[in-house]
C-alpha cells in the first residue's frame, strides 16, 4: 500500500530570497479550512492505522502495562497555603485531576473539591486547565480552560464558599494571572494576532472584561510579557523577556490601583530576574558572565548603584535560580551537568548543599508557596529512582520522604544507570545518560532509544519514567543525549548550539549515536531516535545528514519547515525566535538555516522507518510543517521502510490531554518501535 499527497491539484509555490529560488510543492497544505487538506490528513491517519494494524494486540498489551504500573487512584502530597492543605487526586478510570483542599487546622474536616477537571472536560475532545489561582483570602478561585489545544484560555471565577460561579469571565487570555492582596483585583495577560503575550490588564471582580484597564503593552515583537507574585506576597512583578534580554517592573501587591514601576531597563543580551526577601531584592544577572552572578539591593531603593555582590560569576557553575524564604535563601546551581540545591541561612551566613545519593540524578524545588517556613519541599529522581517528594528542614538538615511515586511491579535493583561521554566533531565532550536492565551484554545488538532536544537552553534531565519500562523489560536501552543547545553544562552550552552554531547540536547527537555503536551498546540496525518540537527538528536534520546510523525515528510535532516559518512573521513565535535561530531576512542566517532545515534538505536517499505526529490546533509548530515534510519524504525516499504521519485532529502541541489517552499514544509509539526493530535478545 502506498500513499502520495495530491500535489498535482495545486501549483507549486515559488519563493525567492537573497537571489535564491525555492519551489515548495506542498505549500497548499497550509490551507487549514480547505476540505482537501483535512481529507488528506485523514487519509494519512487511515494509512498509518492500516500500516500498524498488525500491532493492535501489542498496542493493547503495552497500554495495559503502562496503566498497570501506575496508582490509578492517587493523590499528590498536600501543600500548605493560606491556611489550607491543597492537593490533587486522581480516580481510576477518570482522565483528569480533581483539585481539592482541607483546612490546615482541622484534620477531621471533610474534603472540599475546589475544581474537578473531569466535569470541566465533559463534552470536549481536548481539555487543559491552565490558570489555577486562589485569592489571598482563599475564597475565590480563578481558573482558565483551553478546550482546543491552542493555548488560549477562558478564565472563570468560582466562589469557594458557595460553590457558585461569579458572572465575571475573561476571554482569550494567556498563562499569567495574579491576584492583588485586596482579594478583588487581579492582573492578567492577553495575546496579539501572532499569539504573543503582549498586554497586561487590570480586572476588578464584578466588572465586564470590556471595562478592564490595559496597564502595559509590549510593542517589540521579540518580547513577551507575563507576571507573578513574590513568595513574600509583597510584590507583583511584571516580567518582559526575549530570548536574550529581560526587564522587570514592580507593583506593591497591597496597592492594586497603582502603576507598575520600572526596576532596571532592558539592555540587549542582559538577562536578570528577582527574588524578594525581607528588606532586599536579590538579582540574578548575567552582566559579568553568561552563567550569572547574584547581587542584592534594598527593596526601598533598588537602584543599581546600591547593588552588593553576594555570589560572583563562576565560569564552571551555572546559577539557575534563587528562592527566598523569611530566613533562608535556596540557590539552585548546576555544575558538570548536575544540579545541586544550596541552602544559605540568612541569620548566620552558614550554608550547605542538600546531599544526593546517586551519581546521575535530577532534583528540583516542588511548590513551596509559603514564605515564613524553614521547610523546603523538593523532588528527587533518577533514571532508576521514581519521583520522590521530600520535606527538608533547612535548619536541622533532616529530610522526610513524603511520597515516592508508586510503580507497581518495579524493582529498581533490576536496572542500572550511568553516564558516558561522546566526542563531537569539534572535539567537545558530550554527556549521555543511560538506563537499561542490569546484566546487559554489550555485544552491539541491543535495541536502543536515543532521545534528544538541544534548543532554548532547555535541559534533558536524567529522570524516571515508568513508561520506559515496557522497552527496558524487552531488552532495550534508553539513552538521553545532553547536547549543545540545552544548558546542562551552563549557558555557553546553549550559546554554542544556536544561531550560527546550530550545527553543533546535530553533530553532538550524531556523535552520541556513533559512541553508542562504537562502545557496542547497539548497532545502526537496532538504533532508534526520538525528539519533539525543536527536538523534532533535531531528528529531521540528523536523518538528512546521517540516515545510515538509524533504523527508526519518532518526530513529535517537529519544527522542520524552518525557512518558510522563520520568514513568516505573522506566525506565532516567529519574531521572538530570531534570537534563537537567526532572522533569515539577513542573508547569512538564510544561508545557514537553509543548510540544515529538514524540509529543505530532503534528498533522494534511503531513510529509516519514521513516525511523525502533528496537532491540527498546534500554535507552536503548525500542523503543516510535519505534513509537508512527510509529503516530500514520500516523493524522494528511496527506501521502503514505513513512513507514517499521525495528526491529532482535535489537539495541539502537547497531544491528547487525558492521561489514559496519553498512555494509548505511548503504546502506539512503542508498538511502532517494536515492529520495526523488535525486542532485545538479552531479556
Amino acid at each position: 500500500m502506498s500513499l502520495k499527497p495530491p500535489a498535482a491539484r495545486r501549483q507549486p509555490q515559488r519563493f525567492e530570497n537573497h537571489g535564491d529560488v525555492r519551489v515548495d510543492d506542498y505549500y497548499w497544505l497550509r490551507e487549514k479550512q480547505n476540505p482537501e487538506v483535512i481529507a488528506y490528513l485523514e487519509a494519512e491517519n487511515a494509512y498509518t492505522r492500516a500500516q500498524l494494524a498488525d500491532t493492535e494486540t501489542l498496542q493493547q498489551q503495552l497500554n495495559a502495562e503502562l496503566i498497570a504500573r501506575i496508582e490509578e487512584t492517587d493523590q499528590t502530597v498536600p501543600t500548605l497555603e493560606g491556611g489550607y492543605y491543597y492537593y490533587t487526586r486522581t480516580e481510576k478510570g477518570k482522565q483528569y485531576g480533581i483539585h481539592c483542599r482541607r483546612p490546615a487546622d482541622d484534620s477531621s474536616a471533610p474534603e472540599e473539591i475546589v475544581i474537578d477537571g473531569n466535569a470541566l472536560a465533559e463534552g470536549h475532545e481536548y481539555f487543559s486547565l491552565g490558570i489555577y489561582a486562589v485569592s489571598p483570602d482563599q475564597q475565590i478561585l480563578a481558573y482558565g480552560v483551553d478546550t482546543k489545544g491552542d493555548e488560549e484560555f477562558t478564565v472563570r471565577f468560582r466562589d469557594l464558599r458557595t460553590g457558585e460561579h461569579l458572572a465575571d469571565e475573561l476571554d482569550a487570555t494567556s498563562y499569567s494571572l495574579e491576584w492583588a492582596n485586596d482579594n478583588r483585583t487581579l492582573f492578567y495577560n492577553t495575546m496579539d494576532a501572532a499569539r504573543r503575550p503582549y498586554r497586561i490588564w487590570r480586572h476588578r471582580l464584578g466588572q465586564a472584561q470590556s471595562d478592564d484597564e490595559m496597564l502595559f503593552e509590549e510593542k517589540d515583537e521579540r518580547f513577551t510579557i507575563g507576571l507573578h507574585k513574590t513568595r513574600s506576597k509583597d510584590w507583583l512583578l511584571l516580567d518582559i523577556e526575549s530570548a536574550t534580554t529581560t526587564e522587570y517592573w514592580r507593583l506593591p501587591a497591597g496597592q492594586p490601583d497603582g502603576g507598575f514601576e520600572l526596576l532596571y531597563a532592558r539592555r540587549q543580551d542582559i538577562e536578570y530576574d528577582l527574588t524578594h526577601q525581607g528588606e532586599f531584592f536579590y538579582v540574578r544577572i548575567n552582566d559579568r558572565g553568561r552563567n550569572f552572578r547574584l547581587v542584592r539591593t534594598p527593596a526601598a531603593d533598588p537602584a543599581a548603584e546600591r547593588w552588593e555582590e553576594i555570589l560572583p560569576h563562576r565560569p564552571e557553575v551555572l546559577l539557575e535560580s534563587v528562592a527566598g524564604f523569611r530566613s533562608h535563601l535556596v540557590v539552585t546551581e548546576r555544575e558538570n551537568g548536575l544540579r545541586r540545591l544550596r541552602i544559605v541561612d540568612q541569620r548566620t551566613g552558614a550554608e550547605h548543599a542538600v546531599e544526593t545519593p546517586e551519581p546521575v540524578y535530577h532534583q528540583y524545588l516542588n511548590g513551596n508557596p509559603e514564605y515564613d517556613t524553614a521547610t523546603l519541599r523538593f523532588e528527587y529522581t533518577s533514571l532508576v529512582t521514581p519521583h520522590s517528594v521530600f520535606d527538608y528542614d533547612m535548619d536541622t538538615r533532616a529530610r522526610l520522604l513524603r511520597k515516592q511515586t508508586v510503580v507497581h511491579g518495579y524493582d529498581p535493583a533490576l536496572y542500572e544507570s550511568h553516564r558516558i561521554w561522546a566526542t563531537s566533531a569539534d572535539g567537545t565532550r558530550v554527556p549521555i545518560a543511560l538506563v537499561h536492565r542490569r546484566g546487559l551484554v554489550r555485544d552491539g545488538q541491543n535495541p536502543t532509544m536515543l532521545y534528544g532536544y538541544g534548543s532554548y537552553g532547555i535541559n534533558m534531565e536524567a529522570s524516571f519514567n515508568s513508561d520506559r519500562l515496557s522497552l527496558l523489560d524487552r531488552g532495550w536501552i534508553w539513552a538521553i543525549a545532553q547536547i549543545r543547545g540545552g544548558s546542562e553544562l551552563g549557558e555557553p552550552w546553549h550559546d554554542h548550539g544556536k544561531m550560527l552554531e546550530k550545527q553543533n547540536t546535530f553533530a553532538d547527537f550524531i556523535a552520541a549515536a556513533e559512541t553508542l555503536i562504537e562502545q557496542r551498546f547497539t548497532a545502526p540496525a537496532s538504533l532508534a531516535i526520538m525528539g519533539r518540537s525543536a527536538g523534532g527538528l533535531l531528528i529531521g536534520a540528523v536523518l538528512n545528514q546521517r540516515p545510515d546510523l538509524f533504523a527508526a525515528a519518532i518526530a513529535g510535532v517537529p519544527f522542520v519547515d524552518v525557512i518558510n516559518t522563520m520568514l513568516d512573521t505573522s506566525l506565532p513565535l516567529t519574531v521572538g525566535e530570531f534570537e534563537e535561530w537567526g532572522n533569515p531576512a539577513e542573508a547569512r542566517f538564510y544561508e545557514y538555516l537553509k543548510a540544515y532545515s529538514p524540509y529543505d534538505n530532503v534528498t533522494a536517499q534511503t531513510y529509516p522507518a519514521l513516525l511523525v505526529t502533528a496537532g491540527l490546533n498546534d500554535p507552536r509548530v503548525q500542523y503543516w510543517e510535519p505534513a509537508k515534510w512527510v509529503a516530500k519524504l514520500r516523493t524522494l525516499n528511496q527506501g521502503d521502510a514505513p513512513l507514517l504521519l499521525r495528526t491529532e485532529m482535535g489537539a495541539g502541541h502537547f497531544g491528547p490531554s487525558g492521561r489514559y489517552e496519553r498512555f494509548k499514544e505511548t503504546a502506539f509509539e512503542y508498538a511502532f518501535l517494536l515492529k520495526v526493530i523488535g525486542e532485545g535478545k538479552h531479556v
